[in-house]
């Protein structure tokens, strides 16, 4: 039988059944969706005209907002959110920590007479003053300058959170310092839209038809989440420090049968995941998808794409939802890239597209993309882009839970290439001059019965080894962690087609298109694909041949975070961002020390989480295993004297040739901590260490603890095991 406390644990788990819904009064899905934002009808409803129309164009727009309506603004905001129960107002930001941060003041104030009202001004809704002295800032900031503020973003809608006692308003921010400069992962994503925004229009309006005015980016998230049972997790050190397990043997079944790929949801699974459905919808948050991801234990929540800096906040939103509600189910919610070592991780794929103020996907190539100016220079524009600033693109998803995935034969590699699928790799080809553009053979699927009408055939497969893969209207970036937030991925894809969209504006400049802009146009597509067409590629990405030829491209090929990083501020990616005002270079050089210190103290606490398990909880065990056969040995010697015990022997041997091992590999680890301050190391000095030293030593640790727990006697083994938290909901 396992331990005592394993063993409770399951039998608990074996004893419950799904939690009734939390709110069982929710009513009909269109009551209740956005009921809890301060959308468009609830501003058309409580604003004065004029403000109305003001606040709607910025949102829509991105352009500035007229500072006159933000009283007017504020306290129909307060009026709002007082008659839904509110007593207090947060402003909402995105710290470089990856999560979000909030500090919470009521309405309430003081009238002169001592009364007290629900007060909210102008000024309070667009300014906030968080101490930043504690949030990372890269070396933007020293400790005693601890001033920043919080700015209102009006293009992302307030919305209300209920909680235990209580309703708050919460008001998505931007942070930066008394200075000015960024502090946080927003202020540089509303940044690349400007940029994008303005390149992208400025190239359509030369392309001529109807003038546009505004251009976004937008992006649909696939949310990926493992769900361990709690009572289980609080056994596990490393789950509750580091979010995934430090130790653990594989069990004899794991994802080999295919079986839990979209298999059938569990009772107690689909509860929890129709509560965090219904608290989405309540807030806007058009939760589309569910179902079982390919490991056990794993699965995915997709909402409908919106416009990108609206999903960067609603995918926090989302996280931080799936979270607590799974602790309100007895669950534990694992955002980490890799909680189990050998079965699938999680991702988060970033569906990127570009739309324009007429309704139009910029990005959709319609019958006849050969045909379409506007598709080949959008298209053309995002290969070079991806092709200038591959680099840039992994450094955007790199970090210590990241580099279990990428390139596992579970995620793409750290490769960066383009998938375009068949249709257009033709439409590349023929531009090229390489063959004819053949008759689309798109057709129809015909199964061989007879009641089941043909089944149209979309125009390309897909590539789930292609780290961007093109997906019918829009790219697919794959290779974004589960625990990220998107806001650099998106920063990065914006800044650099923006660049790219505006080298092709100069081109189209210099060349003087007012002769034949359709010649113009395609001379400069067919060089530009041209040059930068050895980043296209179909096939798996995943092979060894694919890395061989990459290496002969001169594709990048930046296995780590620790080889990755510096990238980050390299001169034409400093250039790229100075020149879309994205970072300044002391911005950027802050960003880098950031993920460069949240990298090494991630490895650390993993490190020490790791020696503290193996000195309190796993070594003791193996002891325990050893001196129970030793036991076993004598008593049985004394009491058959003349029986071989070769068995046994064998057994007590192996173990102690472990505890051995396990002991010698616990001092090297504990010597590699001891010396992780000890010198003085810059940033990527410190990474590299990490990389080269803890890691490896940290790896030989496990490699050893996890032989001996398939030697351990069960009822003595500590750790709720592999088999339990992935197959016991």
């Amino acid at each position: 039988m396992p331990s005592s406390a394993r063993r409770a644990a399951i039998q608990a788990i074996a004893a419950q059944g799904p939690l009734a819904p939390t709110d069982t009064d929710r009513g009909p899905l269109t009551e209740i969706y956005g009921s809890m934002v301060f959308n468009e009808r609830s501003q058309r409803q409580r604003l004065p005209k004029a403000a109305y129309k003001k606040l709607r164009h910025t949102m829509q727009t991105g352009q500035s907002l007229d500072p006159a309506i933000a009283d007017a603004v504020a306290a129909a905001m307060r009026d709002w959110a007082v008659e839904n129960g509110a007593t207090h107002f947060t402003h909402w930001f995105q710290p470089m920590t990856g999560q979000t941060a909030e500090k919470h003041d009521s309405f309430l104030s003081l009238t002169s007479d001592d009364h007290i009202i629900n007060e909210f001004s102008g000024s309070a809704l667009i300014r906030g003053e968080p101490d930043a002295s504690s949030f990372p800032s890269g070396g933007l900031r020293s400790t005693f300058e601890a001033r920043g503020y919080t700015q209102w973003d009006p293009t992302s809608p307030a919305f209300l959170r209920k909680g235990p006692g209580g309703v708050t308003l919460f008001i998505p921010t931007a942070f930066c310092s008394w200075t000015g400069e960024a502090l946080d992962k927003k202020t540089p994503l509303l940044r690349s839209e400007e940029a994008v925004n303005h390149a992208a229009v400025r190239l359509l309006n030369k392309l001529g038809g109807e003038k546009v005015e505004n251009v976004y980016s937008t992006i649909g998230l696939e949310q990926e989440y493992f769900l361990v049972d709690r009572r289980l997790a609080d056994l596990r050190p490393d789950l509750l420090s580091c979010g995934r397990t430090l130790f653990g043997a594989n069990p004899p079944k794991g994802q080999e049968l295919a079986d839990n790929y979209f298999g059938a949801i569990n009772e107690r699974v689909l509860g929890y995941m129709q509560d965090v459905e219904y608290e989405l919808w309540k807030l806007g948050i058009p939760a589309k998808t569910r179902h079982n991801e390919v490991a056990p234990g794993q699965f995915e929540l997709a909402p409908i794409f919106k416009k990108a800096t609206v999903s960067v906040d609603q995918n926090m939103v989302i996280m931080e939802l799936l979270r607590t509600i799974a602790e309100r189910h007895g669950l534990k919610c694992l955002m980490h890239e890799k909680p189990f070592n050998g079965i699938n991780g999680s991702g988060k794929h970033n569906n990127w597209s570009l739309s324009d103020n007429l309704g139009r996907n910029l990005l959709e190539p319609g019958s006849t993309p050969e045909d379409s100016l506007q598709f080949l220079l959008f298209l053309t524009a995002t290969i070079r882009a991806v092709d200038r600033h591959a680099d840039l693109m992994r450094v955007s998803v790199a970090s210590a839970a990241n580099d279990h995935r990428l390139g596992a034969n579970e995620a793409p590699p750290a490769i960066i290439s383009i998938f375009l699928g068949s249709q257009l790799e033709g439409v590349v080809n023929a531009l090229l001059g390489r063959e004819s553009l053949g008759a689309s053979h798109v057709g129809e699927i015909r199964l061989g019965v007879s009641a089941m009408p043909p089944l149209p055939r979309d125009i390309t497969d897909r590539n789930r080894t292609s780290p961007f893969a093109f997906t019918g209207n829009k790219f697919e970036f794959r290779a974004v962690g589960s625990s990220q937030s998107t806001a650099y991925p998106t920063t990065v894809l914006n800044a650099i087609v923006a660049d790219s969209l505006n080298y092709l504006s100069d081109e189209i400049e210099s060349r003087g298109a007012n002769g034949n802009l359709k010649d113009v146009v395609h001379e400069i597509v067919v060089e530009t694909l041209r040059k930068h067409e050895r980043v296209l590629f179909s096939g798996d990405n995943y092979s060894e041949q694919w890395t061989a030829e990459a290496e002969k491209r001169g594709l990048p090929n930046l296995k780590d975070t620790a080889t990755a990083l510096p990238h980050f501020v390299a001169d034409h990616n400093i250039a790229l961002f100075e020149s879309t005002k994205v970072f300044t270079r002391r911005e950027a050089e802050s960003r880098l020390n950031v993920m460069c210190e949240n990298y090494a103290q991630q490895i650390r606490i993993e490190g020490a989480t790791s020696t503290q398990m193996v000195s309190t909880l796993i070594l003791p065990a193996a002891v325990r295993q050893q001196t129970l056969l030793a036991h076993s040995i004598a008593e049985t010697r004394q009491a058959l004297p003349d029986v071989e015990l070769h068995a046994q022997e064998a057994m007590l041997r192996e173990i102690t040739s472990f505890i051995m091992e396990l002991s010698s590999s616990l001092k090297k680890l504990e010597d590699k901590l001891r010396s992780f301050d000890d010198e003085d190391r810059g940033t990527i000095d410190l990474v590299n260490f990490c990389r080269d030293t803890v890691i490896p030593a940290r790896a030989e640790l496990r490699g050893v603890a996890d032989k001996i727990e398939d030697l351990v006697d069960d009822s003595l083994w500590p750790l709720p095991k592999y088999r339990e938290m992935l197959f016991h909901r």
